[in-house]
């Protein structure tokens, strides 16, 4: 008799997961959860996918090698040139409040012109979060994978650029983001 006790509960355990993994399909294809990013998640949709992606991205960043020449004016103004055709219309230049893209983005992209560091990660960790970011992209957010593209060492210089923009005064951010022109009059 003792037996069964035990195989009544796995067995009402077994019937209530099936019933909410129906009940978890059935509202999927529901078509009820409103998707338009005019109007924000719920509390408890926000703090999953934020907690998802950015654990998602801590663990694939973690291991990646910052280069020693991070810091060097070489990168700074490669990589200006580079987020101001690429970025700023999302993340902003300095002065900038906002765009028609970051207005009509959600989730919302950070302010990186404004933001001198995110999660109060250490430099080094930044650094690798901001390449693995740039490379790889944010699903369903708006933030393109430009590795596709652009080789790690262009990813770097844009890391570079970004380590330095919340200092940069308008004044600064122009001549550091302007494109040099070549012999030929192209970019």
């Amino acid at each position: 008799m003792t037996l069964s006790k035990p195989f009544g509960c796995i067995r009402c355990l077994s019937v209530a997961a099936i019933v909410i993994g129906l009940g978890g399909i059935g509202f999927v294809y529901s078509g009820l959860y409103p998707m338009h990013a005019d109007v924000p998640h719920n509390d408890f949709t926000y703090w999953v996918l934020e907690t998802l992606r950015e654990r998602s991205i801590d663990r694939a960043s973690g291991n990646i090698q910052v280069p020693a020449d991070i810091d060097s004016s070489d990168r700074l103004l490669a990589g200006g040139a580079d987020y101001n055709d690429m970025c700023a219309g999302c993340h902003l230049s300095p002065g900038q409040k906002d765009s028609d893209l970051s207005l009509g983005l959600y989730p919302a992209p950070p302010n990186l012109a404004a933001a001198p560091g995110e999660h109060g990660d250490e430099p080094t960790q930044q650094a690798q979060r901001r390449f693995w970011i740039i490379k790889h992209g944010i699903k369903g957010s708006g933030m393109p994978a430009w590795g596709s593209g652009h080789d790690d060492d262009r990813i770097w210089n844009m890391v570079a650029f970004l380590e330095k923009l919340p200092a940069l005064s308008p004044e600064q951010y122009q001549i550091l983001s302007a494109r040099a022109e070549t012999g030929d009059g192209h970019h």
